[in-house]
């Protein structure tokens, strides 16, 4: 049995994003002086890899982005892309289902509570 799997198109903003990353890779890498073959060498993938990489290539892996920023210094960058202390549209979604008001429950002796 042969399972065919439409392929979403991937949004215009996600695309220009990934494209973006790509030439900010490149810039990078060449600030820090270092061939495609040396930034390659460190990462270690093949020269055309870091080539896809750098020319915005989606179907690249996060491992594989993830050691890019890690040669280049910048791996604290990843740590923070979706940090939860930071999440405003997560915090008022949870902010709007607190309650409104607190209710104390009156114990009962014989409820066993302290």
């Amino acid at each position: 049995m042969t399972v065919y799997v439409e392929k979403v198109p991937m949004p215009l903003p996600v695309k220009r994003a990934v494209m973006k990353f790509g030439r900010d890779l490149s810039l990078a890498r060449r600030r820090r002086r270092f061939s495609q073959q040396s930034m390659a060498e460190r990462i270690g993938i093949s020269v055309s890899s870091l080539r896809r990489l750098e020319k915005g290539d989606p179907t690249l892996s996060w491992g594989t982005i993830a050691r890019a920023m890690y040669v280049l210094g910048e791996i604290e960058k990843l740590n923070q892309l979706l940090d939860t202390a930071n999440d405003d549209i997560g915090l008022v979604l949870m902010d709007e289902r607190l309650p409104r008001r607190i209710r104390f429950r009156k114990h009962s002796p014989e409820s066993g509570a302290l």
